[in-house]
């Protein structure tokens, strides 16, 4: 899908989203990895730090992605390793959500980073359950 002019690229809807299940997409040649978990919706970079592997093919639990090859957790967040072999943050990207419904766009710019040392929150969308 083509970016809008503030650069964000929809990617699916948030309905596409399933709760601690991995969402891989492609933005503007950039590999990501969509997770809702923990009451928002967050993107990182798809390859874990340590042995490039996808992310994608991971599992999510309690706001961490695991590398299923060695073992390497993520915080979704702030996209710092928890446990080793990683020692790296992976890329942490700004997410837009239009809308409030499972129709809502899920949006992602990975021009926008979050920087590790900030409030772990700046990048994700959090995701209100209406019932």
């Amino acid at each position: 899908m083509s970016p809008r002019p503030d650069g964000f690229v929809p990617v699916c809807t948030l309905g596409q989203l399933q709760e601690d299940t991995p969402f891989a997409a492609e933005v503007e040649g950039v590999s990501v990895v969509l997770v809702r978990t923990c009451g928002a919706v967050h993107a990182l970079h798809n390859a874990c730090s340590h042995a490039d592997v996808a992310l994608s093919e991971g599992e999510v639990d309690d706001c961490h992605i695991e590398c299923w090859l060695h073992g390497s957790r993520f915080d979704v967040r702030t996209g710092n390793p928890d446990s080793l072999p990683a020692l790296r943050p992976v890329p942490v990207y700004a997410v837009h959500l239009d809308g409030d419904t499972e129709d809502a766009t899920v949006s992602v710019n990975t021009a926008l980073t979050q920087a590790h040392d900030r409030d772990p929150l700046a990048a994700a969308v959090p995701v209100t359950q209406e019932g």
